[in-house]
């Protein structure tokens, strides 16, 4: 039987408390599940945007090989400098020349190189380039190099993430979607043997709405105006997926999502 590697890949973390309870149960869920390779989606974990030098080095210290994004790390300047000067950091590949930091990056690990590709999605989002020719060209130039390759493909319509993960089916190891915060109930291999699912899910506080203070989030709806992101507080829990892929063929094994209670940290007594 042909070798394997095992992704572990951590759903949108939202703030930098849930930034601190992700470090803590890394190393326990890297053991758990027998990871090679851990990817976090962290472009919330600066008040709810995207991630700064603090959080990406807490993360990187903790066990995680690669950080993703979205959309919203635009949103936070201190983000743009972190892009241009770690090429673990990845942004979509798919916005426009001229954005700083990439959208793809090889890893070497103990079982074998994987590719990590994020990708944007357009439907109720920004109207960037096209998903799908980018990824075209994107899986081409990972697959020199790596037989297993991960999407992160951010997105806000379930039919676009199911459409890419049919468009790349058995090209890739696994399409897992990201951004809606809420995790879904369809994991699965498709006919040619990449895994998938809708939406990983959210790491922080679920006492909220997708990891904003309630009362807030009910303002906005309420009165059509804007009002200042806060970040809620309790039910603190991690989200993510698990994908086991050979190494020879890239097809995948397994995957598994979990969504887990994260404990208090623990407090130095006054």
């Amino acid at each position: 039987m042909n070798s394997s590697i095992r992704v572990l890949f951590i759903g949108d973390i939202v703030g930098m408390p849930a930034v601190e309870r992700v470090c803590a149960m890394l190393g326990s869920l890297r053991e758990q599940y027998r990871c090679d390779l851990v990817v976090a989606n962290a472009e919330n974990a600066w008040e709810g945007k995207g991630p700064s030098k603090r959080e990406a080095e807490l993360l990187f210290a903790a066990g995680v090989d690669v950080i993703t994004t979205g959309n919203h790390v635009w949103e936070n300047w201190k983000s743009r400098p972190l892009l241009a000067s770690n090429p673990r950091v990845l942004r979509p590949l798919n916005y426009p020349p001229g954005n700083p930091g990439g959208g793809m990056v090889i890893v070497e690990t103990i079982a074998g190189a994987v590719g990590v590709l994020q990708l944007q999605g357009r439907v109720y989002m920004p109207p960037i380039d096209c998903p799908f020719r980018t990824a075209s060209r994107a899986v081409e130039q990972l697959h020199e190099r790596a037989h297993v390759i991960i999407v992160d493909f951010h997105a806000e319509a379930t039919a676009e993430k199911i459409a890419l993960a049919r468009f790349l089916d058995g090209k890739v190891s696994a399409v897992l979607g990201t951004h809606t915060h809420v995790q879904t109930n369809d994991a699965r291999i498709l006919p040619n043997g990449t895994a998938f699912v809708t939406d990983v899910g959210m790491s922080g506080a679920f006492d909220s709405v997708i990891g904003m203070a309630t009362e807030v989030a009910l303002r906005r709806f309420l009165y059509q105006t804007a009002h200042k992101y806060e970040l809620a507080h309790g039910d603190w829990r991690i989200s993510g997926a698990v994908v086991e892929a050979d190494t020879e063929s890239g097809r995948a094994r397994t995957i598994e999502t979990f969504c887990l209670p994260c404990p208090e940290p623990n407090r130095t007594p006054a």
